[in-house]
């Protein structure tokens, strides 16, 4: 069983995010009544994303008109090792199950974020739908500079737009100073149904009863075995370390700086290509980092991001991207 077999999966999303697709593997198939992302293996001299544009049309009797890379995850079954190759799709031409007959047993479509409610899933698509879960824009706290009260009250004005994601960092501060900020925020981001990750304090962290902990990119070096937090993330600036945050099943990672900032105008970033190239092959959600705006999301999903990660840009009033 040492032939990897090449996997193109689609997770089809509705316009705004918020459900994705899930279908049943027919009678006759390997794990039959089993539910999965469509799609199916790539075959000889064919492209990732032809193949997901070939399988959606044969399994679902539509056409793909965007999609995008997301990650990709390794699995060994008892019959095959396969490397699945997730494509986020986005928009398609055609009626599912309608323009063509439907091959597979049954189609449902989930809320992002929630309890599946179809079952068996395919044992190799559970870390999928937890990375499903993850907002893709996250607020990184800056608080030392604009004073506490002021960013509290653009956490909250964030919040009723939409966010749902918060990294405190405001490494800094005196930690009574850091500890009282995070239970502020951690207050905040409950009354919105939003988490919360504290930059490098596990002990902050728990003391605040926060949904994660976020590493930095000396702390992931150093990492031995992932911390116990239910969501964990990391700080990263290369492929080596996107690579080590997979190993150590992490859940999501932040790569750049990507585009020049406020701070550092003169650095160019990684840019848009180095960053896709930085990330292939990445086995969980990546969130570009550096010189990032709301409006950009689009563009780093385009180039296989899950999202983007703001410093200042989140606190612009209008609607957050919540997908």
């Amino acid at each position: 069983m040492s032939t990897v077999v090449e996997v193109a999966a689609a997770v089809m999303l509705r316009a705004d995010g918020r459900e994705f697709l899930l279908a049943q593997r027919p009678p006759g198939k390997v794990y039959a009544g089993y539910w999965e992302f469509p799609g199916g293996k790539v075959e000889p001299g064919e492209s990732v994303r032809a193949a997901l544009i070939r399988e959606l049309q044969e399994e679902l009797g539509i056409t793909i008109t965007a999609c995008s890379p997301w990650l990709t995850r390794q699995f060994t079954y008892p019959h095959a090792k396969v490397r699945l190759n997730f494509w986020r799709v986005t928009a398609w031409e055609g009626e599912i199950g309608i323009t063509a007959p439907l091959e597979h047993s049954a189609i449902a479509w989930q809320k992002t974020g929630e309890a599946a409610t179809v079952a068996p899933i395919l044992p190799a698509n559970d870390p999928i739908l937890k990375a499903l879960s993850l907002p893709t824009t996250m607020a990184i706290t800056n608080a030392e500079i604009e004073g506490t009260e002021r960013q509290l009250e653009h956490l909250e004005a964030a919040l009723n737009d939409g966010l749902r994601l918060i990294q405190v960092r405001d490494k800094g501060w005196p930690q009574a100073q850091r500890l009282w900020f995070a239970e502020a925020v951690c207050r905040l981001a409950r009354s919105h149904g939003a988490l919360v990750v504290i930059n490098d304090d596990q002990e902050i962290a728990r003391r605040v009863g926060a949904d994660g902990l976020h590493l930095s990119a000396a702390s992931l070096s150093a990492c031995q075995q992932r911390p116990d937090f239910t969501w964990v993330g990391a700080s990263c600036h290369e492929a080596a370390e996107i690579t080590r945050a997979g190993e150590l099943g992490l859940d999501y990672a932040l790569l750049g700086p990507v585009l020049p900032t406020p701070t550092h105008p003169e650095a160019t970033g990684l840019g848009w290509v180095a960053f896709e190239q930085q990330m292939a092959g990445n086995t969980l959600p990546v969130l570009a980092l550096g010189g990032m705006k709301r409006e950009i999301l689009t563009v780093a999903q385009q180039h296989g991001a899950h999202g983007v990660a703001l410093m200042r840009g989140w606190q612009d009033r209008g609607q957050t991207p919540d997908r």
